[in-house]
This record gives structure tokens, C-alpha cells and sequence, in this order.
């Protein structure tokens, strides 16, 4: 580069470049580097800039007693009505604003940034979404309303619940019987929702408190940072069998049963290797995949002539899932995700699978709950019926279903396990 340097001020920089293969973009951009890195001399003052003693005076005249709760053109105005001149609008304008000075008047609303959550789940019973969803009852205006929890890696539906109304109350036991039907232990479950009513309520946040599971939320009006519960609903709408409307209670609760015994067993997702939400939860999907890829193999042995691209491989489900995975990073900066739950930030947070999530995702804390009485208190009474637990990794079996009737006959409870 030197020597293009000197030769060009003898040839010109467009001989000198071509004589020894320089390229005259890079002899430039090092040129424009160099001169960038030096210091720059103190340019020329343009002769209608005012000088450091205007400007001071402009400024002890927007700052006096009389002037600080006016407007630029208002001072402007009132010198003028004094006789006295001594810039234009814009540069009051632009004088406040180097000092910071200017900004809007009124006092209105600052919506506070909150940051997108980022989960990790690469195993059942690590992270569960839950949501509400309305079924159209009989008549105009009356609708039923379906709790459903599901399990993000396997898709699976581990709770539902048709009620009469959105109640916290219900949730929350809802929550607690999936829980323990799943044997979900202490610091290993993060539950994601949005924030509606029931989501948001104190009683759930105490009861999530109380068995030690952290809480995750969506942002405020973004539907796609609760993806999976919003997918599980389209597919339950969008099957034949759904209808406009239900014509009672017994209706929607027969569909439902139908509906999620079909979707956990028999349903072949295609976000999970085509398997079924059972099959991926309860851990057989290694072994039907084996068995898959013994079929495709046969297949390929008998007719070799119609794969053109060799023997096919049985699909196989993902070994992670996200809820907003995060952005990719090059080469240099690769590491370990670093997931987060827009929580309080510098929360303490123990967890089983190591370095996640990050401090930003905290437990619900009673510190923050409304005092009030336990929410087992006010619940009724819920004969169980004898269930045998289904053993990980059987397949065939039907839901298990927990099922009873409040007194007052406000909801009838229903959980899929």
C-alpha cells in the first residue's frame, strides 16, 4: 500500500494501482481509515453560527424566572415586543436540545419494555403452557371455558377442564392435580401462560409459590410467545367434528373427553416426528422410531429402484424445543443459550439442568401475594376415583380422567392425565 502511495503521486493512483495489483477500494478505505484516526484540526466556524457569549445570553434568557415555563416561540415572540432579537426559533430548539432541555410537555403513558421469554425444554415435565379458550354455548353470550395445560416437548395435554366461568379458584386446582398426577418434583417445572385474569391472579401465583414451580409470562398483546397452547386450540377448532355451537354443558364435556383421548393417543404430530403426544412423553418414541426405520429399511431392500435418494429415514423428534429460541450468534460468540422469563431481574433461582434458567426467571414469591386464606378452603370436596397410575413407557392406554360435580353444579371437573 505504500508503494502505490508514492508511485501514484508520480503515475497516478489508477496506474500505480494496476502496476502492482492493488486494489484502489483498499487503498482508499486504508486511506479514509487513516485519516478518520487522526486528529481532526478545529473546523472553520460558519460565519451565521453565533458566538459563545450569544449563545450564552439566548440560554440565560430561555432559563430566567420569566421564561422557563415558556415555549420557544413564546420567548421568541415577547423579546420581539422588547425590541430585542437574538436568534430564530429553530436555534432556541436546538440549544435546548443539546442541554436536554427539550422534550414533550404533557405527561403521558410509558408502556415499560418488557423482555421477550425465552424457554428451553428438552425433556417431558420441564416446561408446561397453559391457557383458556371459549367454547360457544347454546344461546348468543354464553360460552363454556376450557383449562388446558400442555406439555411443550411432547405436546402433550397432562390437564384439562371445562367450567362454567374463568376462575382462579379452578385453576389453580387444576394446576395442582396435574402436578401431582405427572409427580412433578420441586424446582424442575416452568409454567408459561399470558396474562390474563386467572393467569396473573394471586392464587395461582401462591399455589406455584407453595410447590416450589417458577412462573413464566407472555408480553403484553403477543400471542406468539405462547405458541403451543394457541396451536393445540386451532387443531381442537379445526377438527370436523367441532361444531358452531354446543347445545349444553354435557355437549362440550363429551367432546372434550373425545377429543383429548384422541389427541394424546392416537394423534400423529407432525412437530414431533410424527409420533403421538403419549408415546414422546411417557419415552417410547425411541423405540418406534427404531421400529419405523425397520419398515423403511425392509421396504428399501424389496424395491431399491423407487428411492432415488437411498434408503429413507424414519423422522425423529426433536431433541429441544423453545419458546422464542434466541437469536443466532456467529462463530466467535457460540455458547450456551441463555434463556430468561421477563420476571424480576437478580432473583435467585436453582434449577436441575445446569446454568438454566438465567436469574432473570424467578419462583413465584409469596412476598408479593395478597394475604388471604388457603385456597384448599373454599374448595369442594373431589371424590377420586381408583386409577392405576399409567407406567412410563406403556402405550395403548386410554386417558386417565379424574371427574366430579361441585353442589352448586357450577363445573365438572375433568383431567386427562
Amino acid at each position: 500500500m505504500q508503494m502505490a502511495e508514492e508511485l501514484g503521486k508520480q503515475v497516478g493512483m489508477r496506474r500505480a494501482c494496476e502496476a502492482l495489483s492493488v486494489p484502489r477500494s483498499s487503498l482508499y478505505r486504508r486511506r479514509k481509515a487513516s485519516s478518520a484516526s487522526a486528529p481532526q484540526s478545529d473546523q472553520r466556524r460558519p460565519p451565521r453560527a453565533l458566538s459563545p457569549l450569544e449563545r450564552q445570553q439566548v440560554k440565560d434568557e430561555l432559563y430566567s424566572e420569566r421564561h422557563r415555563d415558556a415555549s420557544p416561540r413564546e420567548v421568541y415572540a415577547r423579546l420581539l415586543d422588547e425590541d430585542r432579537y437574538l436568534c430564530s426559533v429553530r436555534t432556541m430548539h436546538r440549544i435546548l436540545s443539546e442541554d436536554g432541555a427539550a422534550r414533550e410537555r404533557r405527561d403521558q403513558l410509558r408502556h415499560p419494555k418488557y423482555t421477550k421469554p425465552e424457554l428451553l425444554a428438552t425433556g417431558a415435565n420441564q416446561v408446561w403452557s397453559w391457557d383458556i379458550t371459549k367454547l360457544l354455548g347454546p344461546q348468543t353470550w354464553t360460552y363454556f371455558y376450557l383449562y388446558v395445560i400442555l406439555d411443550i416437548y411432547s405436546r402433550y395435554a397432562v390437564g384439562w377442564m371445562l367450567a362454567h366461568r374463568e376462575n382462579a379458584g379452578l385453576a389453580s386446582r387444576l394446576i395442582e392435580e396435574s402436578i401431582e398426577r405427572q409427580r412433578v418434583s420441586r424446582d424442575q417445572l416452568i409454567l408459561h401462560s399470558d396474562r390474563g385474569p386467572s393467569m396473573g391472579s394471586h392464587s395461582v401465583a401462591q399455589l406455584l409459590a407453595t410447590l416450589g414451580i417458577t412462573k413464566s409470562h407472555s408480553r403484553p398483546h403477543v400471542s406468539n410467545d405462547n405458541p403451543f397452547s394457541e396451536s393445540q386450540f386451532k387443531t381442537m377448532k379445526y377438527r370436523p367434528e367441532f361444531p358452531r355451537r354446543f347445545d349444553s354443558y354435557e355437549h362440550a364435556l363429551g367432546f372434550s373427553r373425545q377429543f383429548f383421548t384422541w389427541y394424546n393417543d392416537q394423534h400423529y404430530h407432525t412437530g414431533i416426528g410424527l409420533m403421538t403426544p403419549a408415546m414422546l412423553h411417557y419415552g417410547d418414541a425411541e423405540n418406534v422410531r427404531n421400529s419405523r426405520q425397520r419398515v423403511l429399511e425392509s421396504a428399501y431392500a424389496a424395491h431399491p429402484e423407487r428411492f432415488v435418494s437411498g434408503c429413507p429415514r424414519a423422522p425423529r423428534p426433536p431433541q429441544e424445543v423453545w419458546i422464542n429460541p434466541p437469536a443466532k450468534t456467529t462463530a466467535k460468540e457460540k455458547g450456551p443459550p441463555e434463556p430468561n422469563c421477563p420476571q424480576k431481574p437478580g432473583a435467585p433461582l436453582t434449577h436441575p439442568r445446569p446454568g438454566y434458567p438465567l436469574s432473570s426467571c424467578v419462583p413465584a414469591e409469596l412476598d408479593f401475594v395478597s394475604p388471604g386464606n388457603d385456597h384448599h378452603s373454599s374448595s369442594p370436596s373431589f371424590e377420586h376415583p381408583s386409577y392405576a397410575l399409567k407406567n412410563p413407557g406403556g402405550l395403548g392406554a386410554g386417558p386417565q380422567e379424574l371427574s366430579s360435580t361441585l353442589t352448586n353444579s357450577d363445573r365438572q371437573w375433568s383431567q386427562c392425565h
